[in-house]
């Protein structure tokens, strides 16, 4: 993707918009310092709205008819693709990020003998559903990160020259530092050797840009309740549609059949899959959550994901200012290539620091050794000042 160029004037009006948004859709945060997206994302309060109209529909089940009730899921699918660049039937919704790795781990096409190679150090969620396929003679190999602790993406384009490497799993964005991957590389190795691509994207879909038409990626798994800005329990995986006709689930759902559309006939078996995503779903889906996640993701498409990500690289700025002045190690890549939403900062004595931030009413986490702050569009530059007044506050 096309690195975004910052302009002071253009950067100027964004923040001014989205000060607008902060005090519309987020008005707790006129008290509250909130910089921990990359654990939970808020709920905007049109989404709120959302879920409160729809669970006053349910106390009473008749006003919510089962057209209405499948035109809701539809219009998820809608939203999430068009956030990618995807088509609609390249969209299976899942209640999970796991779901839809669990599925790539079980669906893909391996055999005893081939290589899954998974970079290091990443989320536990796109690890063990590797880790469990040893038991059928396919080999998982940790690929050894670089000396930052990031991936090491010449060494994982080395080992994709090597035949028996049949997936590449990696996360889009690193969840202990912020590493963006180069997905486009990657991809295009990947596509070279014969190899399936499948990414973690939680923590990197809703603050970075990805045209899944522009970067080959095979599959792609993402929870909604982070940068999703959307209820626990919604998200998707994105299946390239050449791949959708030929990967069959290890498990099923009822509806993941043709005919199963007609409820008065469902005794009428059809033992053909879908021809679209929707044959990897596990339904019941929880309707009240796809609601809310196709609220808040209207909302992000209406910000526009650039505008998202010209703001939020904009906000640590003063943090490698401070970083720099005083010798501390920041852990996250600077470079535009790599750089994310997420920026680490590992002062010496990190998990003091860690607890004096929380104490000042900041909400942040610790991970790996490192402060992270993850901040969203409703977040702001004098937010960020704040931490630094707390570490300053410990010298």
């Amino acid at each position: 993707m096309t690195d975004i160029a910052y302009h002071p004037t253009r950067l100027r009006a964004v923040r001014d918009s989205f000060r607008a948004l902060r005090a519309a859709e987020f008005p707790w945060t006129a008290d509250t310092v909130y910089l921990n997206n990359a654990a939970i994302g808020p709920i905007p309060e049109r989404t709120r709205r959302t879920l409160d109209e729809f669970t006053a529909k349910r106390t009473a089940p008749h006003l919510l008819p089962d057209r209405e009730l499948l035109a809701g899921l539809h219009s998820a699918r809608e939203a999430v693709a068009q956030l990618i660049n995807a088509e609609t039937g390249e969209i299976a919704l899942a209640t999970n990020t796991s779901y839809g790795l669990n599925l790539a781990a079980r669906a893909l096409p391996l055999a005893p003998g081939d290589v899954v190679l998974v970079s290091d150090r990443e989320f536990p969620a796109n690890v063990y559903p590797w880790l469990l396929l040893k038991k059928q003679g396919i080999d998982v190999e940790l690929a050894p990160c670089a000396a930052e602790g990031w991936p090491d993406e010449d060494y994982l384009v080395e080992r994709l020259e090597d035949p028996r490497v049949r997936v590449l799993a990696v996360s889009f964005v690193q969840f202990s530092n912020g590493y963006r991957a180069d997905l486009a590389r990657l991809g295009a190795a990947c596509r070279a050797n014969g190899t399936f691509l499948v990414v973690d994207g939680i923590q990197g879909v809703g603050n970075s840009l990805l045209d899944v038409r522009e970067t080959p990626v095979d599959l792609l798994a993402c929870g909604g309740q982070k940068w999703l800005l959307s209820p626990w329990g919604s998200g998707f995986l994105y299946v390239r549609k050449e791949l959708v006709p030929v990967l069959e689930p290890a498990v099923t759902g009822w509806m993941a059949f043709e005919g199963t559309d007609d409820f008065s006939r469902l005794t009428e078996y059809n033992p053909t899959f879908r021809s679209d995503a929707r044959r990897f779903e596990l339904v019941t889906l929880p309707y009240q959550d796809f609601h809310g996640m196709t609220s808040s993701v209207r909302l992000l498409l209406e910000l526009g994901i650039r505008d998202i990500v010209e703001h939020t690289r904009s906000l640590p700025e003063a943090i490698f200012r401070w970083a720099d002045e005083r010798g501390v190690r920041v852990a996250s890549p600077r470079d535009d290539l790599h750089r994310s939403a997420i920026v680490c900062v590992a002062p010496q004595k990190a998990t003091e620091a860690f607890h004096a931030v929380k104490r000042a009413h900041i909400v942040c986490s610790l991970r790996e050794g490192a402060i992270r702050l993850s901040p969203h569009c409703y977040n702001t530059a004098e937010e960020m000042e704040r931490v630094l007044d707390v570490l300053d506050g410990l010298e």
